[in-house]
């Protein structure tokens, strides 16, 4: 069965970090594309970074572009979300996803995606 599980979400101030991790288990990461998202209370799931099965591309929500980084570790089956200078604005719950084929152009539409993870809470505030 395929499954995702985020982990790595919590409380920290503005200008701090955190790293998310997504681990998969039932299949293999490798082949997907696999996209981080969140949503923040009273607002649309939005996509925040997704990546490539290849790697060979990358999207990044304007509001995040220069300080979070995706990436991937297939010897692991996880992808990570590296947030840095983190912003009360980015306060919300973040999910990670995977689906096997996602066209280039909408790589990172919450609605092309059909498996995903629980989500896990950032709150950034002081």
């Amino acid at each position: 069965q395929l499954q995702l599980v985020e982990s790595g979400g919590g409380l920290v101030q503005p200008g701090g970090s955190l790293r998310l991790s997504c681990a998969a288990s039932g299949f293999t990461l490798d082949y997907y594309v696999i996209g981080w998202f969140r949503q923040a209370p009273g607002k649309e799931r939005e996509g925040v970074s997704c990546i490539s099965s290849t790697d060979a591309n990358t999207y990044y929500a304007d509001s995040v572009k220069g300080r979070f980084t995706i990436s991937r570790d297939n010897a692991k089956n996880t992808v990570y979300l590296q947030m840095n200078s983190l912003k009360p604005e980015d306060t919300a719950v973040y999910y990670c996803a995977a689906e096997l084929q996602v066209l280039l152009h909408r790589l990172c539409v919450p609605g092309d995606f059909g498996s995903w993870g629980q989500g896990t809470q950032v709150t950034v505030s002081s």
